[in-house]
């Protein structure tokens, strides 16, 4: 998160919104959402029912739900996906740029 929160002007330099999507309930979710100062739109999902809709995976042994990254076009289309296998696992932002800039 810190890594899209620092490179947000990029983002939006790109015509690009961020939607952070976390796991926690209303009140946690908005609390350290409002706590780190994110500039983007984030949203809880205490019932996993967006984590569902994308197919991104719970694994407890690995502490919860693993990352996924998407690129979702302005008609709704996903132009790119990406499901972690760790917590750390996540494109850098260059990636996301290019790919971005490639669309």
């Amino acid at each position: 998160m810190a890594q899209l929160r620092q490179d947000y002007k990029q983002f939006v330099e790109r015509d690009t919104e961020v939607i952070a999507i976390g796991p926690e309930d209303l009140k946690t979710f908005t609390k350290w959402w409002d706590e780190n100062q994110m500039p983007f739109i984030g949203i809880p999902d205490p019932d996993h029912s967006l984590a569902k809709l994308y197919g991104q995976e719970v694994k407890l042994l690995k502490l919860g739900r693993m990352p996924a990254s998407f690129i979702i076009d302005k008609s709704g289309i996903i132009r790119f996906e990406h499901f972690g296998q760790s917590m750390s696992d996540i494109p850098e932002n260059p990636q996301i740029f290019t790919l971005l800039d490639s669309l």
